[in-house]
């Protein structure tokens, strides 16, 4: 699979979980934002709010705006004022007799004067500033982010002419713009942006249709959320990562059609790597991404660390050298690989009653045999050093597991391989057979009335 084909599926995948309202926000927001971003962006909305100002429709908006904001609609309306011994405007007899003889028929001072007035809180104007007020509120969250001149900001905002001072300018001084009223919570409503869809004017057209794609994309239809992940830059710029996310919702789909039962895709909570949570049956099945690891018990780490360094062999002794070195260099703790070194693999935790059984899932974006070579090992390794609590999964008698507890999956490979029957240790998928194959492994795994034929 390439980086479209990869973009597209992850394009649907995302839609077909957040339409639920249970798609794990923050772990997509992690997985999609830029290394730079901190943990205010790793909510859902203001990861879409930020997608949104780099749209380059949004930002060529933007740039013409002081121009077309010469041009501002207003409604010319007539407020009639009642004066004491001065005349302000055009006097209104009719209305001044009527005055006259309301309070004081014999007082000739009196006076109704009309004053044409513009009006600037017409709907149009209410669409545009919500708008604007919109892209500014976002602009400011990312203040640190526009200092420091990070790429993906600074080639749209901060270029040859600096459109996040403009855009400041634009609320400090334009006169039209200050004029115009906050809208209120609830505004604009859908009878506004129609009657805005529909004006004369293009800047307010436009308006209506940034504004209308955002709250496309904000309530996850379909065509908003791939074409945003298209028209904006922040996508994983690693096809690893994308091939990462790939997977992870195959498994997620596949666990959805092995049961009859509602599974339910929580949000997960900050610094939590659970993606899923599916309560089927007698049986609690959880999927762990991105170094897997609940809470703190989950843990890959090598028997190697628990011997004193006389007895190693030669090739454990590299491996702890190896650590040591490393730890002294980069100045962290001597014991950080048992704490905080964790693959970065997808884990499927199946808790029945009195037993938990795993499956470890290894990813590489690759068709290269050397690089394949080195998933098997890592794959085993994982099987063979996994630990719950500090204790090993699986004792020396199935060390890796009864065969299908760990997962490798590469891209198509162009040469004939062996299937899934003859392989050994472990099971080798290609992305391609992920749909076909992937039940079948999981079945061996859950005990649960799924309905699918062996």
């Amino acid at each position: 699979m390439n980086r479209d084909e990869l973009l597209d599926q992850l394009s649907q995948d995302v839609l077909a979980y957040v339409m639920h309202g249970t798609f794990p926000e923050h772990h997509f927001a992690q997985e999609i934002a830029p290394a730079e971003l901190d943990d205010r962006f790793h909510d859902y909305e203001m990861l879409i709010r930020l997608h949104f100002i780099l749209r380059p429709d949004v930002v060529d908006f933007v740039e013409t705006l002081p121009h077309r904001l010469r041009g501002i609609k207003t409604q010319t309306e007539n407020v009639s004022n009642v004066r004491r011994g001065r005349i302000e405007g055009k006097i209104n007899w009719s209305a001044t007799y009527r005055e006259r003889n309301r309070r004081n028929p014999h007082d000739g001072s009196v006076f109704v004067c009309d004053n044409r007035t513009e009006n600037y809180d017409i709907d149009e104007n209410i669409v545009l500033k919500r708008l604007l007020a919109l892209i500014h509120e976002t602009l400011a969250e990312c203040e640190e982010y526009l200092e420091r001149d990070y790429e993906w900001v600074a080639e749209r905002w901060k270029g040859e002419s600096d459109l996040v001072e403009l855009l400041r300018g634009v609320f400090r001084r334009n006169v039209h713009l200050t004029r115009i009223r906050d809208p209120d919570e609830y505004e604009p409503t859908e009878r506004m942006l129609q009657r805005t869809h529909n004006s004369r004017q293009q800047v307010y057209r436009d308006a209506a249709n940034l504004l209308s794609t955002y709250r496309a994309t904000l309530a996850s239809e379909r065509e908003a959320i791939a074409e945003l992940l298209q028209s904006t830059a922040i996508a994983p710029d690693d096809d690893e990562t994308l091939f990462e996310l790939f997977v992870l919702f195959r498994y997620i789909s596949v666990l959805e059609s092995l049961t009859s039962e509602r599974f339910e895709l929580n949000t997960i909570e900050t610094g939590s790597q659970e993606v899923a949570r599916l309560e089927a049956s007698n049986q609690s099945i959880v999927v762990y991404h991105d170094s897997a690891a609940r809470a703190e018990d989950l843990s890959f780490v090598s028997d190697v660390f628990e011997k004193e360094p006389g007895s190693m062999s030669r090739s454990e002794r590299i491996k702890y050298e190896t650590t040591r070195v490393s730890d002294r260099y980069f100045k962290e703790e001597p014991d950080s690989i048992t704490r905080s070194r964790r693959p970065d693999v997808i884990v499927l935790e199946v808790e029945s009653e009195e037993t938990v059984e795993y499956l470890i899932t290894e990813v590489k974006y690759s068709k290269r045999k050397e690089t394949i070579e080195q998933g098997i090992e890592e794959t085993l390794q994982y099987l063979a050093f996994l630990r719950d609590d500090g204790t090993l999964v699986h004792d020396e008698s199935r060390m890796f597991g009864d065969g299908n507890s760990g997962v490798l999956v590469v891209r198509d490979l162009d040469d004939e391989t062996s299937p899934l029957e003859e392989q050994r240790l472990l099971n080798i998928l290609q992305a391609s057979e992920l749909e076909s194959q992937l039940p079948r492994i999981l079945n061996s795994l859950l005990e649960v009335d799924t309905g699918v034929a062996e």
